[in-house]
């Protein structure tokens, strides 16, 4: 059974940092480019950060370059997405996805960026 597990969301203030973390299963991890993405009330979703495996270099969205980092444990085959300098703007659910031949999605988890 194929599940990935997304944790590490919450309400943080503008200027913190939260690291996101999904532990996957039931599939073969090294195999699969791993993203995150994000859906904000009223928005499309949209792709935030994605990383394939063997030292491939990471894709990130103009909007989170120089905030957030993405890595990924192939041994633990979890992906993580490390976010700072945290913005009111990057409120959303964040969703953590894997994609080879077919896309598997997280249920998401709830990151909320409020003074």
């Amino acid at each position: 059974q194929v599940q990935l597990v997304e944790s590490g969301g919450g309400l943080v203030q503008p200027g913190g940092s939260l690291r996101l973390s999904c532990t996957v299963s039931g599939f073969f991890f090294s195999a699969h480019y791993m993203s995150w993405y994000r859906q904000a009330p009223g928005k499309e979703r949209e792709l935030v950060a994605g990383v394939g495996s063997f030292g491939a270099a990471p894709n990130y969205a103009d909007s989170v370059k120089g905030r957030f980092t993405i890595s990924r444990d192939n041994a633990n085959q979890t992906v993580y997405l490390q976010m700072n300098s945290l913005k009111p703007e990057d409120t959303a659910v964040y969703y953590c996805s894997a994609y080879s031949y077919t896309r598997y999605w997280g249920q998401g988890t709830q990151v909320t960026v409020s003074s």
